[in-house]
């Protein structure tokens, strides 16, 4: 990892600007750019289109890579087992190990509010006398990406308060940001679709620097999917509403996502995709353990564009346990490196093959999905092995037989995982009609993480949901009995600039979360147990 000082100072520095108590001191937020009122840039949009450059970058940042790294390249991106860093940061004890470290883990906070969450309240400000604006529907939709990301690391956030100039800016628990997200979308998904009805031409274009290119339809159908994400992840914990905010979603008249011309993807003229600096620049991301399991077992024929062979083991992919020990970085940045899938200028936010198994797990809960389990299961394969050019998925479809192999670390035994092992996946690819439910989700979620490569945080948050994929414990917990090695990391703890500058704000979210402010205690939508 590359840490420049002057570059982190920097950012410290803009952020506690900007977010001194997170939210304190919005009265200004509205004061127009460059010197211009308002009634100067309201002409062709000019007042808002400035505003959502800034939220399509930050979604996932583009730019810096070091604010990547620390959004979720060294949360999510490890916690879902793709990948592991070969450094040893900090001696070690850092959050590989379940050692949090404070400073890394407030960017995916400061990044989304300062980014996402400032921008779209000047949207809102700035059309709000214009109520069927597509520039305010686009911008919820926006917010709404970004931040359930936000509230999938640390639960509780700043949400319906955002933007007040109170003292203390409380946050709202999981529940209530979840039913304001689907709130939310809904408006956004009306507003649209009127103006697609209408047949009004966009104003969008030129503006949205994603695959859209400014179409409301396509606009509508991301939303639409992202609500019946939102919906499976709390299936298990209020699946009433999750039924029907899911069925709603998939009955709309525009439906969701189905092919990957239809997926959600984030395009930057200006960029490359940031893990191409961490990975092949820094050499501080390899692939992850469980990866190399799942997917050589598998005989997975997206492995090669997911990663590159190795050279402790030339010709062969290796992957790195997460939260062992390591002496020195050069044991493990021999192992694979990422492949070609990530030397684009774009970044998925949603593949259509997600929304696939989404709709593959709400038939297999009796959910009117349009579909079964299993024609959206297989589908969702198909559908993934187009993305990456992987050829006819028919055949791997097929297989009954496979499961994960056996993982052996070259460096240091002490890591390997057997044959036989509880953290050896068991779960194999054909899909079985009479097999018990809890089955047959191992199956859909198993293929969905193989499909949401590269996006570890979506991953994680599905894994810590669900249990699947079967992943492998760190071997090293310096957490201190915070956070339980069998149970695995459930969440980040609150920022340290909130206890700072908003202490009795940061005490509602401890209070909403229902336990200690550690990375072992589940959120909300995390409850443990069966699945069904």
């Amino acid at each position: 990892m590359k840490f420049n000082k002057k570059y982190i100072l920097a950012a410290f520095t803009s952020i506690a600007l900007i977010l001194t108590g997170c939210t304190d001191k919005f009265a200004d937020i509205n004061d127009s750019e460059h010197g211009f009122s308002d009634e100067d840039l309201t002409q062709d949009f000019n007042h808002v289109k400035s505003l959502y450059e800034p939220m399509i970058n930050n979604v996932y940042t583009y730019d810096p890579p070091w604010v990547t790294q620390l959004q979720q390249n060294l949360i999510g991106d490890v916690y879902s087992g793709f990948m592991m860093p070969p450094t040893p940061f900090a001696g070690n004890i850092n959050n590989m190990t379940y050692a949090l470290v404070d400073g890394w883990n407030g960017f995916p906070w400061s990044t989304a509010y300062s980014n996402i969450m400032t921008n779209a309240l000047r949207v809102y400000q700035r059309t709000a006398e214009e109520t069927n604006s597509p520039f305010y529907a686009w911008s919820l939709i926006l917010k709404v990406e970004a931040m359930h990301r936000v509230s999938d690391i640390y639960g509780p956030i700043v949400y319906s308060e955002f933007g007040t100039e109170e003292a203390t800016i409380p946050y709202d628990s999981q529940k209530d940001v979840y039913y304001k997200f689907f709130d939310e979308l809904k408006t956004a998904v009306d507003i649209l679709t009127t103006a697609v009805d209408a047949g009004d031409a966009s104003v969008l274009g030129g503006t949205d620097f994603t695959a859209y290119a400014g179409d409301y339809a396509s606009w509508v159908k991301f939303a639409n999917s992202l609500r019946l994400r939102l919906a499976i992840r709390i299936a298990k914990v209020d699946p009433s509403k999750a039924q029907t905010e899911a069925e709603a979603a998939v009955a709309h008249s525009l439906g969701v996502i189905e092919a990957n011309s239809g997926s959600a993807i984030a395009v930057s003229a200006k960029y490359m995709h940031p893990l191409i600096t961490i990975n092949s620049a820094w050499g501080d991301v390899r692939m992850g353990a469980p990866m190399e399991s799942i997917l050589t077992g598998y005989s997975d024929p997206r492995l090669p564009v997911y990663f590159n062979t190795s050279d402790i083991d030339p010709g062969n992919y290796k992957g790195i346990r997460n939260g062992i020990d390591i002496a020195a970085k050069s044991d493990y940045v021999v192992f694979s490196p990422l492949g070609s899938v990530i030397e684009t200028n774009e970044v998925t936010w949603m593949p259509a093959a997600e929304v696939h198994f989404l709709r593959a797990e709400g038939a297999l809960r009796g959910w009117s999905m349009g579909g079964t389990a299993q024609g959206f299961y297989e589908s969702g394969i198909a559908e993934s092995f187009a993305q990456h050019g992987a050829g006819d998925a028919t055949d791997y479809i097929a297989n009954s037989s496979s499961t994960a192999n056996a993982y052996v670390d070259p460096v240091n035994s002490a890591n390997n995982v057997d044959v036989g092992s509880d953290y050896l996946s068991t779960a194999t690819i054909a899909w079985d009609e009479s097999a018990e439910d809890e089955i047959k989700l191992e199956k859909i979620i198993t293929q969905k993480w193989i499909a949401l490569f590269p996006d570890g945080q979506e991953a994680w948050s599905e894994f810590r949901r669900t249990g699947y994929p079967t992943l492998f414990p760190v071997m090293v917990n310096n957490s201190g009995g915070a956070i339980s090695t069998e149970d695995f990391i459930r969440r980040v703890n609150f920022v340290a600039s909130e206890y700072a500058n908003n202490p009795s704000g940061v005490a509602t979210g401890v209070t909403h979360l229902g336990g200690a402010d550690n990375g072992g205690t589940r959120l909300w939508w995390d409850t443990g147990g069966g699945n069904f």
